[in-house]
């Protein structure tokens, strides 16, 4: 189901394998996704789809609820006490099996836990429609609306859905890990912060193999011990998804390592150090190769680089070098090495100096030179013998020359309302030296708005904003405070550095900020779109569909022949908005080469679709066009029309004629068969064309085919 390609099953891993014997080739069990995990998990995402499309009271999310709620009974009918699902970057793990990450369906829905900082949802046998829904309906918020995102509201979220339980990228033998019944929580588990949490995350995703029994506290002290983990992931049998939870928590743990003070962020500046010495090279390689993501690749590196040893950095630059096919000279790295180990005050460092990591930053900037010794190595070289040799930075010209702190003339000038060539001067030292968000503070803790304003001044007519944009590592924090200061008047400037930016996830955060100032920035992104390449033109389109109003006078009809899908996707999401597009919209859905933007057509007209729109179904349907879901859902939709010549055609995909002796039998049994007699026995139950095609099915040795028949006949009346 998950494969776009129907012939071929989709298969992963049963459950992680102990690791081979030494020399062993590695054969890791496959197991096949069940149809009916399959046939909920697509629900589940169509009806998140739906959540986003429609507002909380349209009657169609009560009838998706319900599709839901009758899914997941339906998972419960046997000896299956809770159902949980992990969550990697584009793809899911259910039961031991990874979903295909490019299946459209599954991997919205996979993008969508995933923004929710959720690493994994258990459905608890017990179950209830109301908890379901209410689950669906907070799910389907998008996380910059949502007062917090569902992941990091895992505590509070358990104790308001008794059935429901969602996880913070936590894993164990691909189940959920929670406290032993009977047991409480242990006070380390209640006290831990974020980077321990990171950590033990680590740990157990890391462990998904072995056999660790976390309920014993030494146990658990030795399972999370770097040289453990380092060796879990050394002798894991490779399968993409665990990689991907795995490089998951370094990253996160990268951008902890930025920012993280005190005892419990220098533990982990340790462990990650020790984890980072105890992996085999060939091991860092390929979770640094991170499916050619160079630009994760190289924020990794960044963020680690400040919270960790020089001998652990130096180890991952090797390790991306291979990965990128580059060469480091070794002079240069033991001379960092050497750099690091001998500071003027004496002494090792525990954290890595500014110095050095400007260097690595400098290092991995850019991989395009192939000779081991660039200039830009011998740049970097000079730039460090400059830093060590720099004398004390000179007073700008045309300054009085004085003994008082600059900030601190400043801030006088502002408490005693004047200003002159001294104060001046005294601001553009500190820009000068990087240090414009002192003279921001200083205006947003003025008296008043109108002390302030000759320092605000100042700053706008530098430019700082533009300024901050051009820096090769972008201060997130600062920008946010001058754009929302600014408002509306900064949307343009922030708009063109997106074109220039090459790291997605910089740029979503400039749209989470655009997003913060209101609807009043649609109009000049509805403008920017137009002068954009694909990629922002995609991610701009999205933006607009956030806003509460799209702009007046803005059409997305003519993306919809742009020659990137995804941009079409998103122009199709737009256009259903408006009730007069809805029908033209859902054909040039439907018409599409694209499987992602047929699949938003096909959301939206499972509702209603216009008559040309089901037999354009039904011709692709026919000629093989679409993936197995996609006609699967088109095949249900084709149902909206109730005469003969439909009925023919179900019936094309349930009964066959056998060659001797000539009489008729089911064909077997495929998605597209079982939904075709869902619908059949549903709808046609009475007419006489369909009494043969029943009786052999409630005859079928297949157990799923009877159930088809058994389902439908309770759940809808009979139609003639």
């Amino acid at each position: 189901m998950t494969n776009p390609t129907p012939t071929a099953p989709l298969t992963g891993p049963a459950a992680p394998a102990a690791p081979s014997a030494p020399g062993a080739p590695a054969k890791p069990a496959l197991a096949t996704l069940s149809r009916e995990l399959a046939d909920f998990l697509v629900e589940l995402s169509i009806t998140l789809n739906k959540h986003a499309i429609y507002p909380s009271s349209h009657p169609l999310l009560d009838v998706a609820v319900d599709g839901v709620a009758n899914r997941v009974g339906a998972l419960f009918v046997g000896d299956r006490e809770a159902l949980s699902i992990g969550v990697a970057r584009r793809q899911l793990i259910i039961e031991g099996v990874a979903t295909d990450p490019l299946n459209p369906v599954l991997k919205e829905l996979a993008q969508r836990l995933h923004e929710h900082h959720v690493g994994a949802v258990k459905f608890i046998r017990g179950i209830t429609r109301n908890e379901l829904a209410e689950a669906l309906a907070a799910l389907s918020v998008d996380p910059v609306r949502a007062e917090k995102p569902l992941g990091l509201d895992s505590a509070r979220l358990a104790e308001v859905w008794e059935h429901v339980r969602f996880f913070p990228l936590t894993y164990d033998r691909l189940q959920l890990i929670e406290d032993e019944p009977g047991e409480p929580p242990s006070v380390d588990q209640m006290k831990a912060g974020r980077a321990t949490q990171l950590w033990i995350g680590l740990a157990r995703a890391a462990l998904v193999s072995d056999t660790t029994d976390w309920g014993s506290k030494q146990e658990d002290n030795a399972a999370l011990e770097p040289a453990t983990v380092a060796r879990a992931i050394d002798e894991h049998q490779r399968e993409e998804a665990y990689d991907q939870v795995i490089v998951g928590y370094l990253l996160q743990i990268g951008e902890e390592l930025k920012t993280a003070e005190g005892p419990e962020a220098a533990g982990l500046q340790r462990r990650v150090s020790r984890l980072v010495a105890s992996l085999k090279e060939s091991t860092l390689e390929r979770l640094l190769e991170m499916g050619g993501d160079k630009a994760q690749r190289r924020r990794f590196l960044l963020d680690a680089s400040q919270g960790i040893t020089v001998e652990a950095v130096i180890d991952l630059v090797k390790a991306a070098s291979a990965a990128e096919g580059q060469t480091v000279s070794h002079s240069m790295l033991r001379m960092l090495s050497k750099l690091a180990h001998h500071p003027s005050s004496g002494g090792p460092r525990a954290r890595t100096d500014p110095t050095i990591r400007d260097v690595m930053r400098r290092l991995v900037d850019d991989w395009s030179l192939d000779d081991p010794n660039p200039d830009a190595y011998r740049q970097a070289l000079e730039q460090m013998a400059g830093l060590r040799n720099a004398s004390p930075r000179p007073t700008s010209s045309g300054a009085v020359p004085t003994e008082c702190e600059p900030e601190r003339m400043v801030q006088i000038a502002i408490e005693v309302g004047a200003m002159g060539p001294q104060v001046r001067a005294a601001m553009i030292d500190l820009c000068k030296a990087g240090r414009a968000e002192v003279l921001l503070d200083l205006v947003e803790r003025a008296p008043s708005a109108d002390s302030g304003a000759p320092v605000w001044e100042f700053l706008k007519g530098e430019r700082i904003l533009e300024k901050l944009l051009a820096q090769p590592r972008l201060d997130m924090a600062l920008i946010g405070r001058f754009v929302r200061r600014i408002g509306v008047g900064a949307v343009p400037t922030l708009l063109d550095a997106t074109v220039i930016i090459d790291d997605a996830k910089v740029r979503f955060q400039f749209y989470d900020l655009l997003q913060s100032l209101g609807d009043q920035i649609g109009y000049a992104v509805a403008e920017q779109i137009h002068i954009s390449p694909p990629v922002i033109q995609r991610e701009l389109l999205t933006l607009l569909g956030k806003l509460g109003a799209l702009p007046e006078g803005f059409s997305a009809r003519s993306f919809l022949n742009n020659e990137e899908p995804l941009v079409r996707r998103e122009a199709v999401r737009l256009l259903l908005r408006v009730p007069a597009e809805r029908d033209e919209t859902i054909m040039g859905a439907l018409s599409d080469p694209d499987d992602r933007v047929v699949f938003a057509g096909l959301t939206v007209a499972q509702e209603r679709c216009p008559a040309p729109g089901i037999e354009l179904i039904r011709q692709r349907v026919d000629r093989g066009e679409l993936d197995s879901q996609l006609r699967t859902m088109g095949i249900r939709i084709a149902a909206q029309q109730h005469n003969a010549d439909t009925l023919a055609w179900f019936l094309g995909f349930v009964v066959t004629e056998a060659h001797w002796p000539r009489k008729p039998k089911l064909k077997p049994s495929t998605p597209e068969m079982l939904a075709a007699l869902s619908v059949i026995a549903a709808n046609w139950r009475t007419d006489p064309a369909a009494e043969t095609p029943l009786k052999l099915a409630e005859q079928s040795k297949d157990s799923e085919v009877r159930a088809k028949i058994a389902r439908a006949r309770s759940s809808t009346p009979g139609r003639s």
